[in-house]
């Protein structure tokens, strides 16, 4: 009697250990989630809300009086439609460029032997320190004068105002945040079993085909991914944006409503900009918010499999 009470009393106290860690979970995981999505839900609120609810002292979240007229604005002062598919292209041209080469550059620091390799790994790591702010002039003089190290003679060409820059810094691995990229896909292609390459090189597969037709598909979850961080970074970037091109894109003209809309309405009210302000956030997140709704499979997947999480 006395061991089925001491073991009862023991799964009794598991019991409650356990209650107590989920409610615990249950209580950590919605104080996070409040706090992320506090900002949005606010944006959605007041994006949709006229002048006359924000001064309006009864309105919390749900609009009195909701419109359209914020967005019509934050479209037409922001000349979406140019500035959309400016960004959508550029993004989605870097995104590729990214993949490729931090796809390639990955597998080869994973699966090959060579001197150098781990120097090669750091110094990709390495970059992720250094913001593109502490190395702007250098940037811009390498692109103004571009000479390929003094090969071409002259002052080079300038490829600012052109696609070039970000064209080339994605598919030689050395663009927005690709030592990261560099890094998931190393580390994906580092845990796949070597049997795969083995059986590929049996068969007769030289290097290019077992990559090509062996590792790549196995591989599509990471490489989603990847994708995925690149289209994002490069969607919400105006700093090499505005340094290698010009203002006909989200992320800039974002950045620069405010004054865009005191010289378009020639008044400067800070409470309604604040309304344009939020309803042209929400045009820009909007596409990014789609596209991790359709690729979420593929994303958890991949931060499961690379072991990023810890």
């Amino acid at each position: 009697m006395a061991i089925l009470t001491k073991e009862r009393r023991r799964a009794v106290g598991y019991k409650a250990s356990n209650v107590a860690f989920r409610v615990f979970r249950f209580v950590l995981i919605l104080g996070i989630s409040y706090i992320i999505l506090f900002p949005v839900l606010s944006k959605i609120s007041s994006s949709f809300m006229p002048m006359r609810d924000l001064a309006d002292q009864t309105v919390k979240w749900i609009p009195k009086h909701p419109t359209l007229d914020n967005y019509r604005l934050a479209i037409e002062v922001m000349n979406f439609p140019k500035t959309f598919f400016n960004s959508l292209f550029l993004s989605f041209l870097v995104s590729l460029l990214s993949l490729i080469s931090s796809t390639v550059v990955g597998y080869g620091l994973a699966r090959f032997d060579f001197k150098g390799k781990n120097l090669i790994l750091a110094a990709a790591i390495f970059t992720l320190v250094v913001p593109p702010q502490m190395i702007m002039v250098p940037l811009y003089l390498n692109w103004r004068f571009f000479d390929i190290f003094g090969l071409i003679p002259g002052k080079g060409f300038n490829l600012l105002g052109t696609y070039w820059p970000f064209i080339l810094t994605s598919i030689t691995g050395t663009g927005l945040r690709n030592g990261l990229f560099i890094l998931v896909m190393r580390q994906f292609f580092a845990g796949m079993p070597r049997n795969l390459e083995e059986a590929a090189y049996v068969d007769g597969a030289g290097p290019i085909r077992t990559f090509v037709t062996i590792m790549l598909p196995g591989a599509k979850a990471s490489m989603v991914t990847v994708f995925l961080f690149a289209f994002v970074w490069q969607w919400n970037d105006s700093f090499l944006t505005t340094l290698y091109l010009d203002n006909n894109f989200l992320p800039v003209a974002l950045v620069n409503l405010s004054r865009t809309l005191a010289e378009y309405l020639a008044m400067n009210d800070v409470q309604y900009f604040s309304l344009i302000t939020n309803a042209a956030s929400m045009l820009m997140i909007a596409p990014l918010l789609f596209m991790y709704a359709v690729l979420q499979q593929y994303f958890v997947e991949s931060i499961e499999r690379t072991g990023l999480v810890g």
